[in-house]
């Protein structure tokens, strides 16, 4: 997982690390271990990050170098 994109993306946007653990409900040395990869991120957290930071799951973790969120599918019934 390309974890230096979490600082960046956090950088870029003015945002300190405890601003972003407020956001995800954690404590900011909870987020740090994410940031510099001592800890794994749970899925749960990826994806309120995306949503947070108005980018996909996949641009986070480094699968993708297009930071602009996925189109929403509409499912049909």
């Amino acid at each position: 997982m390309n974890i230096e994109r979490l600082k960046e993306i956090r950088e870029d946007k003015d945002l300190k690390q405890s601003e972003v653990a407020l956001a995800l409900n954690i404590k900011q040395q909870q987020y740090s271990e994410y940031e510099i990869g001592k800890r794994l991120i749970p899925i749960n957290y990826l994806c309120k990050l995306a949503l947070f930071y108005g980018t996909s799951v996949d641009y986070l973790i480094g699968l993708t170098d297009e930071r602009k969120p996925y189109p929403k599918s509409i499912m049909k019934k």
